[in-house]
């Protein structure tokens, strides 16, 4: 019989040669992953229209770089308000506050003079399409500033008759005066989350919005439950502007664990009671891996919502909404509330404090699948024990983006019952959601199959049986 299985440690040729070299404390992490607070050389790639360049640093070069990151700390902020004050928001050519965003124009149209138009892309308008790599602490559009729960209401005075109209701001950004009928705007960026720093607008119309839904829904009907189909209504679809964060960050990852490349492999077949079993050994060498590379990330999401937080789909299947991504967050519009107008809006009500650590995960996410390419040697796999990412600078956009959203609640279940949504990319017609099923249908399915199943099963037995 073949001896046991051996496993013979080794270090990764590729990795530094300090085994056991303590990483630098004093950077964020998750779990037990210890995260590096060093600075890396600046010849990283990116993501989302880049690579990640792999490089090795010494146990020296950690605690040089990490004094390094505590250098770059700081914070900057970025005024991305428009100037404008609340009020009368008036069309450049007329001067009419009747203006409504036109999706078959995409532009914003004037309804006296037709005029049309756009405001300035925000990256471009406001200075946020600056290098990553140049990144240092943490860069802040104003429109992320944290939120006063208390500020509700906000007067303002009509520049036209000099009537009062108090608008409440966490439900509404628009109103018209009740004497002269003109459109009022809340410009200024208040600090209640409801005014972000850009709004990507609509491109897809309502009615590519519920085709989009039919189509979905058409091809899961069969399992559908019927209270379902005969509610089903997709003209009850809502054009819906959800709060995102959008985050660019220059980091330096790490990560420290060991991989395993398969030498030998064989069976040993042994006798347990009256049968035989056969098991599988290998042999392998153990290498010590490590990995240090800078990561460039660009215009990475997160949910800015509660509401809408993948991570709560208990009462709703809100999680759906991050399967329509990616949004083309860089043709975001500096921010003006007619793009809102025929639509509604969610408030953020997350601050930056409460996602930094979805973030981070992110960013491990995103070294991990950079990393995979470099480690395609190990047969066996690496098992990533200590990772972390040291983070150069940051910069953080609030954005409101499109979405079409269907949502259905069970009439027969009453309040507390499931809502499902379907949801539609409200630029590039991406779709994904929840329809409720019929179990009595999906029971009887697998009943069928596993009669089949077994009617197969037993003639393949029959057959050997009369061949032998």
């Amino acid at each position: 019989m073949p001896s046991p299985p051996g496993r013979r440690p080794h270090a990764d040729p590729r990795a530094p040669q300090q085994h056991g070299a303590p990483i630098p404390s004093g950077a964020q992490s998750t779990g037990q992953r210890p995260a590096p607070q060093w600075a890396g050389r600046q010849d990283g790639g990116s993501h989302q229209g880049g690579g990640a360049a792999a490089s090795t640093m010494s146990a020296q070069d950690f605690g040089q770089a990490a004094q390094k990151a505590l250098d770059d700390a700081g914070n900057r902020v970025i005024d991305t308000s428009s100037g404008k004050t609340d009020g009368l928001d008036k069309c450049p050519r007329c001067g009419s506050t009747d203006i409504h965003y036109s999706i078959p124009a995409k532009a914003l149209v004037c309804g006296y003079c037709r005029n049309q138009w756009n405001e300035d892309v925000a990256e471009q308008a406001f200075g946020l399409d600056s290098a990553i790599e140049e990144l240092r602490g943490h860069t802040l559009a104003s429109g992320t500033g944290d939120i006063r729960e208390d500020l509700t209401t906000v007067t303002l005075k009509c520049q036209g008759c000099g009537a009062e109209v108090v608008i409440r701001v966490d439900e509404q950004l628009q109103s018209r005066c009740h004497w002269c009928r003109q459109t009022l705007s809340i410009n200024t960026q208040i600090p209640n989350g409801a005014v972000p720093d850009a709004v990507l607008p609509f491109q897809l119309t309502r009615e590519q919005a519920i085709d989009r839904i039919n189509e979905f829904v058409g091809s899961r009907r069969a399992f559908a439950h019927a209270r379902f189909k005969s509610e089903f209504v997709p003209d009850n679809v809502m054009g819906v502007y959800i709060p995102y964060m959008v985050v660019d960050g220059n980091l330096h990852a790490v990560l420290q664990g060991t991989g395993e490349v398969t030498t030998r492999q064989y069976t040993v077949r042994r006798k347990v009671g009256d049968d035989y079993v056969s098991e599988t050994y290998y042999d392998a060498d153990v290498y010590d891996v490590r990995r240090a590379f800078d990561l460039l990330v660009d215009d990475l999401t997160v949910e800015s919502s509660s509401r809408y937080d993948a991570r709560d789909n208990t009462r709703s299947t809100n999680n759906i909404l991050n399967a329509v991504q990616p949004y083309d967050t860089a043709a975001a519009v500096a921010y003006n509330s007619n793009y809102l107008r025929g639509f509604t809006s969610e408030r953020r009500d997350l601050n930056i404090h409460d996602v930094d650590d979805s973030v981070e995960e992110k960013f491990l996410s995103i070294a991990r699948a950079k990393a995979r390419p470099t480690i395609s040697r190990y047969d066996r796999g690496v098992r990533w024990e200590h990772e972390g990412v040291a983070v150069h600078g940051t910069r953080w956009v609030a954005v409101y983006v499109p979405v079409w959203l269907y949502s259905y609640a069970d009439s027969a279940k009453g309040e507390g019952s499931l809502v499902h949504y379907i949801a539609v990319n409200g630029r590039n017609g991406n779709t994904m959601g929840s329809v409720p099923v019929s179990h009595p249908k999906i029971f009887a399915l697998s009943c069928f199959l596993g009669t089949i199943a077994t009617v197969l099963a037993g003639v393949v037995g029959w057959g050997w049986f009369f061949m032998s």
